[in-house]
């Protein structure tokens, strides 16, 4: 293991400590790092919460900023945070309008954040949530209440965070997030493993000349493994499934985020995106939001995923809204 650590036990608050002291335009709450806010409220605003495990930034905290989340917790390593630290961002992002929990289709996720909003209820906060399960890799139509939720989680933070700062009520912003949510799609492919710093070794293995469709982002097992081919190649065979789901006809609008998983380089996912682009234009269908780089990640895991939105006349303008967070700035066109 190859990193810049001092002791692995304390990977995550020491990395917490160089967030807070790089960007003070975020804060934490109850004297715990772990429980990362805006240090800006706004009165009669939506709250929008996220979390899940560390080990994917900018994913989860890295979207808490204006126009987007109000509030993050985080956990260990690919690890879930607790209640109880869902529960203290919840109490301090409420501004009287409620509270949005949008995090990823995850077992311990879902009983913790579920046990916070139990306690919010206690506390006469109102909390709505709306989970993320847009990999397509991880099962069939039909039962996507068995999806886990990736990048595209991206586009349903977009859409809620916009939402919310045109102080739409908590009902409109639920709508509007998880009708977001279905209809995103995300697949991904994993090129080698990664390693946890508190383990100290690789998590699984890709051979040398093998890649795997549809690996989740904390290892879990994907499509297939098969040798590595050409990248138009894996990137016809990822679409493939997307447009199964979202089918792009003549007028369609879209937008796209091709995702790094962390040690991909950038000029490899514009080398991806070049033939997602040329598979919309085929179908005579436009890709009218791009982005492009590291923006749900593994660690150092080498690989990438293609997060597809269709797009309509009430998601489009909350799509391109402006936000601004310490990982993630967009301006609008």
């Amino acid at each position: 293991m190859k990193k810049f650590l001092n002791d692995p036990a304390h990977f995550v608050d020491e990395m917490l400590d160089g967030i807070y002291r790089a960007h003070p335009q975020v804060t934490y709450v109850n004297d715990d790092k772990r429980c990362l806010v805006v240090a800006a409220r706004k009165p009669g605003k939506v709250g929008i919460a996220t979390g899940g495990g560390s080990g994917h930034l900018p994913l989860f905290l890295g979207y808490v900023g204006d126009n987007m989340l109000d509030g993050c917790a985080v956990g260990g390593v690919f690890q879930s945070p607790s209640a109880d630290q869902m529960h203290e961002v919840t109490k301090y992002i409420d501004q009287g309008a409620g509270v949005l929990y949008i995090y990823g289709n995850y077992t311990g996720d879902i009983i913790n954040f579920d046990m916070a909003a139990e306690l919010a209820d206690i506390d006469g906060i109102t909390v709505k949530q709306v989970i993320g399960n847009d990999d397509v890799a991880s099962s069939v139509v039909g039962e996507e209440h068995k999806r886990r939720g990736v990048a595209g989680i991206f586009f349903v933070y977009k859409v809620a965070g916009a939402a919310a700062a045109n102080m739409l009520s908590l009902d409109e912003v639920t709508r509007l997030a998880d009708k977001a949510r279905a209809n995103v799609r995300t697949i991904g492919v994993a090129l080698s493993s990664c390693v946890v710093p508190e383990v100290g070794h690789a998590t699984f293995s890709v051979g040398e000349d093998e890649m795997e469709i549809g690996m989740g982002i904390h290892g879990e097992p994907g499509i297939g493994r098969t040798k590595l081919a050409p990248a138009d190649a894996v990137v016809d065979e990822m679409m493939q499934r997307i447009f199964a789901e979202l089918p792009a006809g003549n007028g369609d609008e879209f937008a796209v985020l091709v995702n790094g998983l962390g040690g991909t380089p950038k000029e490899e996912l514009y080398i991806l995106f070049r033939r997602v682009s040329q598979l919309f234009e085929e179908r005579g269908a436009k890709v009218k939001h791009v982005w492009i780089g590291e923006f749900a990640t593994a660690m150092e895991m080498a690989g990438a995923s293609i997060s597809v939105l269709k797009l309509d006349a009430e998601l489009d303008p909350l799509v391109a809204a402006p936000v601004h967070t310490p990982f993630f700035s967009h301006i609008k066109a």
